[in-house]
């Protein structure tokens, strides 16, 4: 099972009610639960092997993880973003420029766009979720690709 997909499915039991999800994909399966702290989550690519990897720190009692603290409780920005108010991506899923295959994109790089105008989708759980323009201005950036998976609070566009 791709790497990709069991992140999603981490990042949706996190964002979620759900204390344990499991999923079946031919002879694969990943079961996820939710453990205190120090426990492990278990990926299953075979009946017969288990392979653990250490749940990532939390915030304990209310303190922010050093990353946390480190970026105003964000991800790290990677490369420095073009100047202007950056659209991030509200939740896990795959992104998508037009509504469909065949018809042209939502937005282009110097297209002026207003507050509501729709940039473009993101799919998640078979639910697609418009992404719309927070501010009025012209698109400097776009900074996913079609089809690319995006991830919670992930740069995707920037409208200067």
């Amino acid at each position: 099972m791709d790497l990709r997909k069991i992140k999603k499915l981490i990042d949706l039991l996190e964002e979620s009610n759900l204390s344990e999800i499991e999923i079946t994909e031919g002879e694969e399966s990943v079961r996820l639960s939710r453990v205190p702290t120090g426990g492990a989550v278990h990926y299953a690519p075979a009946p017969s092997v288990v392979h653990h990897a250490a749940p990532e720190p939390r915030a304990a009692h209310g303190m922010a993880s050093p990353t946390e603290a480190a970026t105003g409780g964000r991800a790290p920005a990677g490369p420095s973003l073009p100047d202007g108010h950056t659209v991030r991506s509200p939740m896990v899923g795959t992104y998508y420029a037009s509504p469909n295959p065949d018809a042209p994109a939502f937005v282009k790089v110097g297209q002026s766009v207003k507050a509501g105008d729709t940039l473009g989708i993101i799919e998640a759980m078979k639910m697609f979720n418009p992404i719309e323009a927070e501010v009025s201005g012209t698109v400097v950036a776009i900074l996913v690709e079609n089809g690319q998976p995006v991830e919670f609070d992930e740069p995707m566009f920037v409208i200067g």
